[in-house]
């Protein structure tokens, strides 16, 4: 038996929780992260800290959810749901994937634009196409690899750039645990918010962990298992946290204490030439290319996940509703971009809709993932609940905090 549980070592279930932390460290974070830390300092980086522990609790419930029913969170909806509440649901669900994919592809398109001086739309283009390609004719396993090369990509990328300025790390570590909340700032908070903890993520999450062939193993394994599933669940996200927190540092130290305001995702890039060099806004502009890749590809996933599970239909990546789910969500979001006159704008606004729509799918996990009837003698704990009910009043908390300024000033 111990020669059986060594076989399945940790980095052999590693993957899923990369998958899920490409979505947020995407170009949607990127233009909050430039915002937060350009016009706030440091002061928002709480809400990246308070942000990734709600997410490390959803998406290991949600990825629960996956291992204990062998449906994923979409399909559970239709089969334990009655469709008259499930498929409105999904369909705001989907609309947040469009939203999602429309940050990626946006990102893409201006890190292409920064490289290579390809027009924005022309940009768009090349990743529709790219990004249908790799997602329509690569199989889930090199997908992974692909994804997870990209991630370190952008890591080493952003780590390597903390190396260049004087950080005061003091102050760093007081501002990500202690909360303010600037005049001003509440709808960054909020796009900071549905920019780390993603409706789609936990559509996806629920569905790629099964990918990990959980239903083959010894039962006597399952308890290891899914401590498996849990550490790379936190390890993947507390990576993701610390790329989010580098790019609002790097923000505060470059732009912030030279008062400079970005605008423009493109104008990050250029103001960091004469204060960083050359070598840095290279480097930002390969981060923003590789993660605009990743993220797109995991973003039409999850509209693949979630619109075959509109029709009743589990997901199959050769199944036409999955396919078709994919180049809609991909699709969708290209024809949004067409309209949008300030892309950093854009961006920040797609991530404030996938805030507004997070309640519903956090509401929707905790009544599938408490209920004994789906989930057995896997049910939440009350703990677990209390935690989860938690998270969707602090995230309804800021969205109402938000609807209000904005009805206030006028929109």
């Amino acid at each position: 038996m111990s020669k059986k549980i060594r076989e399945y070592t940790f980095f052999k279930y590693i993957g899923p929780g990369i998958l899920v932390t490409v979505g947020f460290i995407d170009p949607g974070n990127w233009a909050s992260n430039l915002a937060a830390g350009s016009f706030f300092g440091y002061s928002l980086l709480w809400v990246v800290s308070v942000s990734t522990l709600m997410l490390i609790l959803l998406q290991h419930n949600v990825a629960h959810l996956g291992i204990a029913t062998g449906h994923c969170l979409a399909e559970n909806a239709f089969l334990h749901i009655k469709p008259r509440y499930s498929q409105p649901l999904l369909i705001t669900a989907l609309m947040a994937s469009i939203s999602t994919s429309l940050a990626e592809i946006l990102g893409g398109a201006i890190a292409l634009n920064m490289l290579l001086s390809i027009p924005l739309q022309l940009g768009v283009l090349v990743m529709l196409i790219s990004v249908c390609f790799i997602t329509f004719f690569t199989n889930y396993q090199k997908l992974e690899k692909f994804i997870i090369s990209f991630v370190s990509i952008i890591g080493f990328c952003f780590f390597y750039e903390t190396t260049l300025i004087n950080i005061e790390w003091l102050a760093v570590a007081k501002s990500s645990v202690v909360i303010s909340i600037p005049e001003g700032s509440i709808l960054i908070i909020v796009s900071i918010l549905g920019a780390v903890v993603m409706p789609h993520n936990l559509f996806l999450h629920s569905e790629i962990i099964q990918t990990k062939d959980w239903f083959n193993k010894q039962p006597e394994l399952k308890n290891k298992l899914l401590k498996y599933e849990f550490l790379d669940t936190l390890f993947s996200m507390i990576l993701g946290w610390a790329i989010n927190c580098i790019i609002i540092i790097l923000a505060a130290e470059v732009f912030f204490k030279n008062n400079i305001q970005v605008s423009e995702l493109s104008q990050a890039s250029d103001l960091l030439k004469p204060i960083l060099g050359n070598k840095a806004a290279l480097i930002f502009a390969v981060s923003l290319l590789c993660a605009g890749f990743a993220s797109s590809i995991t973003a039409g996933i999850s509209g693949g996940i979630i619109f075959s599970a509109i029709f009743k239909k589990e997901y199959n990546e050769k199944s036409i509703y999955t396919k078709l789910g994919i180049f809609i969500t991909l699709v969708a979001s290209c024809i949004v971009i067409l309209f949008i006159e300030n892309p950093l704008q854009g961006l920040i606004y797609s991530q404030m809709f996938l805030s507004m729509q997070l309640p519903f799918t956090i509401g929707l996990q905790i009544y599938l993932t408490s209920s004994k009837k789906v989930m057995g003698k896997d049910a939440n704990s009350l703990l677990t609940n209390i935690l989860l009910i938690s998270c969707g009043v602090f995230v309804s908390t800021l969205n109402i905090i938000l609807l209000y300024t904005m009805f206030k000033d006028g929109w």
